[in-house]
């Protein structure tokens, strides 16, 4: 299990802030933050990659946070944010919707479409634990999947219980655990949180069940090798024992092709970080060989054709426009 972990008490004060803020991008989504306490952060941020998704849990002041559309166009990692209310309250407006959540609860929102966000507290801290979920990999019928406004759910009773016990658990548990292990505590997190979402629309009964669990367990596996130059539809068929023709089929239904939702998905995870405050210094071929690309020159070819620009000059005018 990769874990991130940030302490803000072990920083010099005036450096607490924006570096909480830079993690918190890095790991999720790039926001706008303004918080009354940045003189005098005190915050924690604890990340971990469970393969298919990632949990966090958090703690900080109160404060706003705005996921604006110029943000989006710059840097869309498409995912779920589905948050757990530790202490304090969340609000969200995404679409047209407002909620506003405490403990008990469980709120969801998109990556992809502007929200504003405010956490409060009477007693001067909020916490939350996210369940980080890639749109790519929810294996529900579009009508939810491309859901654009915020919602929330029950976190007290029946499933929405279970999946908040969980992340809370993960979140809480010191154990350290294997690459194998994580992975399967990913894929039961994805579960429940499909199962969940299927429930509060009304689509226990919808068809093509075993097509979607399929195409989740297909691009949690692509998701999970990313990095790996040598990822093939053949071993990628293998190890969800399926043939090749089966898998080549499963992406014609998504109009798209095996190699194309790779070379996609490896793209987008390289523009995320390369737009990444927290990892300026990184140089551009180590994050290009991070996401599976052998060869630099294949890297900056490829990321021309599908953002216009050279990864080079993307990352500068991501810098300027922060």
């Amino acid at each position: 299990m990769i874990e991130t972990l940030f302490r803000g008490d072990e920083l010099p004060v005036a450096e607490r802030f924006e570096n909480w803020r830079d993690l918190a991008f890095a790991s999720h989504s790039p926001h706008v933050i303004r918080t009354e306490h940045a003189a005098d952060f005190r915050g924690t941020l604890r990340v971990l990659d469970l393969g298919v998704v990632r949990v966090s849990v958090f703690s900080c002041p109160p404060l706003e946070s705005f996921r604006t559309p110029a943000l989006i166009r710059q840097s869309d990692p498409e995912i779920y944010h589905l948050s757990v209310p530790l202490a304090g309250r969340m609000g969200v407006a995404q679409g047209g919707e407002e909620v506003l959540a405490g403990r008990g609860d469980l709120v969801l929102v998109s990556s992809s479409h502007p929200y504003r966000g405010q956490l409060d507290a009477t007693d001067g801290t909020v916490s939350a634990a996210e369940l980080l979920i890639p749109r790519a990999v929810l294996p529900l019928p579009g009508g939810l999947a491309e859901r654009q406004f915020a919602m929330r759910l029950p976190g007290r009773t029946g499933m929405g219980a279970l999946l908040a016990q969980f992340i809370t658990g993960l979140v809480t548990d010191t154990t350290p655990y294997g690459a194998s292990d994580s992975a399967r505590l990913g894929a039961i997190a994805l579960d429940l949180a499909t199962a969940l979402l299927a429930q509060q629309r009304g689509l226990q009964g919808a068809p093509e069940t075993f097509h979607h669990a399929l195409a989740m367990r297909v691009r949690g596996y692509i998701h999970q090798h990313l990095a790996d130059p040598e990822l093939s539809p053949e071993q990628i068929a293998a190890a969800q024992h399926i043939s090749v023709r089966s898998l080549h089929r499963l992406f014609r239904h998504q109009k798209t092709t095996v190699s194309a939702y790779i070379r996609h998905q490896r793209l987008e995870q390289a523009r995320r970080e390369l737009a990444e405050p927290a990892l300026r210094m990184r140089p551009i071929h180590a994050i290009a060989v991070r996401w599976g690309f052998r060869r630099p020159a294949d890297f900056t070819r490829a990321f021309r054709a599908a953002y216009g620009m050279p990864p080079k000059d993307f990352r500068h005018l991501a810098g300027v426009q922060r």
